[in-house]
């Protein structure tokens, strides 16, 4: 099923991922429906469960996140670092329905050496031994720290762009794009995957959707997992007035995605909950291969779980394995 062909690149120029995000719709997704059968079996869709293993009070001014301690308006229960024995309680669950990864979050700024760090990386070694991939978000880390995390056998380390470096300061004034660009590299260095994407619906216009796209698509090799997360409006955070992004929007995020990163799994995340699963069906074709499943994500809706498996089980889509 894996082709690796010559039109695997990191060399694209935002013009060209413009370009393609203005095609006409449906000439996009013929185009990336056909780059996603040479590359994935378009049946096959992984499942992500995602924890926040510690809930808000996070020092970062993002502006779109509800756990940001400077956005004080926002209703919000705050929880300490959960125990690693509850974590993997929840994994175990999770496995039992189908989750294929787990994913777990800490509202942190960055990564503190000591006891909390220690239970995450037995956190980490708990899921793998479920037999399941593992992935964490923890803010910034250190190299030493992206170390220990691939020691414990961390699978992804989830580390967003959010958007372009152009509209990033918009958002986020408390970490610099370089930031995250280096954790991510620490991460590269060691062996860990790179789960990294972004968020539409912020107030970006196309071409910083198409810049966003062009970093992923120019790492070498590229990010083995791009979520896209549509915006959802949380009120109390200064996002809390834009419109919920639009179908089309997001379809055209998959596909062009699909088109210049045609080995990764483009996977449907934040948002989700807003469309039907026709709407979803749609950015399948697209070529997006994976979901967040479950209830919740972090502290944001998500589509519901039995909705999930009816909709799988119309799409006869495999998602196991």
């Amino acid at each position: 099923m894996l082709d690796t062909g010559q039109d695997i690149r990191s060399d694209w120029s935002v013009d060209e991922v413009e370009a393609l995000l203005r095609l006409p719709l449906l000439d996009l997704v013929g185009r990336a429906n056909t780059i996603h059968r040479s590359h994935h079996d378009p049946n096959d869709i992984q499942k992500a469960s995602l924890l926040s293993i510690k809930t808000g009070s996070c020092p970062e001014d993002c502006a779109y996140c509800p756990q940001s301690a400077h956005h004080r308006e926002v209703e919000l229960t705050k929880e300490k670092l959960m125990n690693p024995a509850h974590v993997l309680s929840l994994a175990k669950r999770a496995r039992d329905a189908g989750a294929q990864r787990f994913c777990m979050g800490a509202a942190w700024r960055q990564v503190r050496d000591g006891e909390e760090f220690d239970n995450v990386l037995e956190m980490v070694r708990g899921v793998r031994s479920l037999g399941m991939e593992a992935c964490v978000t923890l803010g910034m880390l250190k190299p030493h720290q992206a170390q220990r995390l691939a020691e414990a056998g961390l699978t992804a380390y989830n580390h967003n762009l959010d958007t372009s470096p152009e509209f990033y300061g918009e958002i986020i004034g408390t970490r610099t794009y370089q930031d995250r660009l280096e954790t991510l590299s620490y991460c590269r260095d060691v062996g860990i995957d790179l789960c990294c994407g972004g968020i539409i619906g912020m107030g970006e216009s196309l071409r910083d959707r198409a810049s966003l796209l062009q970093v992923l698509a120019n790492f070498d090799p590229h990010p083995e997992s791009v979520p896209i997360n549509a915006l959802i409006p949380i009120e109390g955070t200064p996002l809390a007035h834009r419109k919920k992004v639009g179908i089309f929007d997001l379809v055209r995020m998959v596909a062009t995605a699909r088109i210049t990163m045609p080995q990764t799994r483009v996977r449907l995340s934040a948002g989700r909950s807003d469309f039907s699963a026709a709407e979803q069906a749609l950015c399948f074709l697209a070529g997006a291969n994976s979901v967040f499943y479950g209830d919740v994500l972090l502290t944001a809706p998500n589509a519901g779980t039995q909705d999930d498996q009816d909709m799988f089980s119309a799409l006869g889509a495999l998602t196991e394995g």
